[in-house]
């Protein structure tokens, strides 16, 4: 599949790497960029990650097969009614943010009978750093996007979604967007509040100095995704708030229960859980070896 014109809200890290990923495909003819910030915009156009800035809203849309939504989840709602009145009957637009509930409500508010050209998705990817200078070309090979289509939504529609993530060299998953925020927000929103929060508690303490002076491999590993972008961590976190927050009463639990033991000194209990958390990580990363194998060698 060629795209002769997608239009991306947002070239940062997500939306920039999808660029440069349909560009090294060579399946896209011109990339319109979209933004806030037009150093931002023109930074982009710089890298390569863009072809053009968008003059307005009308101009992106207009003619465009393809339409990612790569801002932060809070701006979807604002940014899909500035599309709808320009929105052709041949285009699909999409998204890709760590939400989906709240996107797809947004989403039916905003283009009303036009919901069945929008797809929801997100691609499960990242670094901490942000803006079009972190963008990668190979940010989404081997890596899963998750689709969370509505009723409404033809196939063909899906399949032109799918396909440009492929491009990307992206796996393709289906989940729904209830599915989708109670698992991410285990895995990914959970991880990422802890780590916020205890480099906060760190930085808070008077002799944070002296603690970040000692601070080595486990400790920076833990808190990587702490450098990512407060405005948009904030927005999925107050986005997916009901799953976050019983995620974070489930962990709460689970310390009190470590202080318990510890407390008590049970060195076994506390072996116990270590022992059960290790074989359950060694699981899931052989898992993942494993699949990045397979996938290796059907690439061959």
């Amino acid at each position: 599949m060629v795209f002769k014109k997608i239009a991306i809200f947002g070239v940062g890290l997500i939306g920039g790497s999808f660029a440069l990923a349909l560009k090294k495909a060579g399946v896209v003819e011109q990339l319109v960029g979209v933004g806030r910030h037009l150093t931002t915009l023109q930074r982009a156009q710089e890298l390569g990650v863009i072809d053009v800035i968008a003059t307005s809203v009308a101009d992106a849309v207009t003619g465009a097969d393809l339409i990612l939504i790569a801002a932060p989840v809070a701006q979807t709602g604002a940014i899909l009614a500035s599309i709808a009145p320009h929105l052709q009957s041949g285009t699909v637009v999409t998204d890709a943010g760590s939400t989906k509930s709240d996107v797809v409500s947004a989403a039916r508010a905003a283009l009303g009978d036009k919901i069945a050209q929008f797809v929801p998705g997100h691609p499960i990817a990242g670094r901490e750093q942000n803006g079009p200078e972190a963008a990668l070309a190979g940010l989404y090979v081997g890596k899963k996007v998750v689709l969370a289509p509505l009723p409404e939504n033809a196939e063909q529609d899906i399949a032109r979604v799918a396909a440009a993530w492929q491009q990307c060299g992206a796996l393709i998953h289906r989940l729904s967007a209830q599915q989708h925020d109670a698992i991410f927000a285990a895995v990914s929103h959970l991880p990422h509040v802890l780590a916020y929060a205890l480099v906060d508690d760190i930085a808070n303490k008077p002799h944070a100095a002296s603690l970040f002076q000692y601070a080595a491999s486990g400790f920076r590993d833990f808190t990587r995704i702490a450098g990512s972008s407060p405005e948009m961590w904030r927005d999925i976190s107050l986005a997916n708030q009901s799953a976050l927050l019983s995620e974070l009463d489930a962990y709460l639990l689970q310390l009190t229960r470590l202080r318990g033991l510890l407390a008590a000194g049970d060195g076994p209990a506390l072996e116990a859980i270590y022992s059960n958390a290790q074989q359950a990580r060694h699981s899931w990363i052989s898992a993942i070896e494993a699949a990045e194998q397979q996938n290796k060698e059907g690439g061959d």
